[in-house]
């Protein structure tokens, strides 16, 4: 029996003035633990993704918290069949989660958070709460909140103009934001604070935080994830989603059905397109 993957993603704001001495011994370590994934270092912080064996990622935390900055980092964790990522990667980057705002003032966890368990029970109580998805149209389409507004982005560099347009009269209402794992919301809180929004609040740990302490109450759908299971349900396994190898666009098995799809090729979301290249 193949042993499974621990998968493990996690992320912290913090000054790193030694970002790129960083790189090298992050990526030797996670090398010699046959670990796989991405790890972001910017001067704003720290933006990990890895999976391997259990004990290899326990061996891998253990090195990270040698360094106090990275000690407290809160980590969601899943389990795959596979190793869900192809290879290691340690990037340098001018941010960790990119909108075009390095270097932001973070909005502090007081009165800015929200955990799962208390949104599940502000749903519960019927509470006039608005729920917005600040994520891209190609994950909100597979799965959200019962309710949540979609802003209909291609990129997350598109949400501070997506927030102008929302109406006047949800400024002074509760807001809270959810992503995928907690990270964009982060900026999205600044961003919307920015806009004149009064009552912001970030959902701690983003969907997956959801899923792993709450389940799936309230949710319709798949969660996307950046990896090779491309998408999961609220138990926190797979689903029969996978990626369209031309466009990138996630493709649930009802899609995988439709004509356009050509593995390696097309799918319905591309298909006009690749038709147009060809005929060019």
């Amino acid at each position: 029996m193949t042993e499974q993957h621990l998968n493990i993603a996690g992320y912290k704001f913090v000054v790193l003035d030694d970002r790129d001495a960083l790189r090298q011994p992050l990526k030797q370590e996670c090398d010699a633990l046959g670990l796989k994934g991405t790890i972001l270092l910017s001067h704003e912080g720290i933006n990990i993704f890895v999976a391997g064996p259990e004990s290899n990622i326990e061996t891998f935390r253990a090195y990270l918290s040698k360094d106090e900055r990275f000690a407290d980092i809160e980590f969601k964790t899943s389990y795959s069949e596979h190793q869900p990522f192809n290879r290691m990667n340690v990037r340098l980057k001018n941010e960790i989660i990119s909108v075009g705002l390095p270097n932001f003032d973070r909005i502090e966890p007081v009165n800015g958070r929200i955990l799962p368990q208390d949104l599940h029970e502000k749903l519960l109580n019927g509470d006039d709460v608005v729920l917005l998805d600040t994520r891209n149209t190609y994950e909100t389409r597979l799965g959200t909140f019962q309710n949540a507004i979609e802003l209909n982005i291609d990129t997350f560099r598109s949400f501070p103009e997506a927030v102008e347009g929302l109406d006047d009269s949800y400024k002074d209402k509760e807001i809270v934001m959810f992503c995928t794992g907690g990270v964009r919301c982060e900026k999205a809180s600044v961003i919307m604070k920015d806009a004149g929004f009064n009552n912001i609040k970030q959902l701690e740990g983003g969907i997956l935080g959801y899923f792993e302490q709450v389940g799936g109450d309230y949710w319709d759908g798949e969660c996307f994830v950046f990896d090779k299971r491309v998408a999961l349900l609220p138990d926190l396994t797979e689903t029969g989603t996978t990626v369209c190898f031309a466009c990138r666009e996630p493709l649930t098995p009802k899609e995988q059905l439709h004509p356009a799809y050509v593995p390696g090729e097309s799918c319905s979301y591309c298909i006009d397109r690749h038709q147009s290249h060809t005929i060019h």
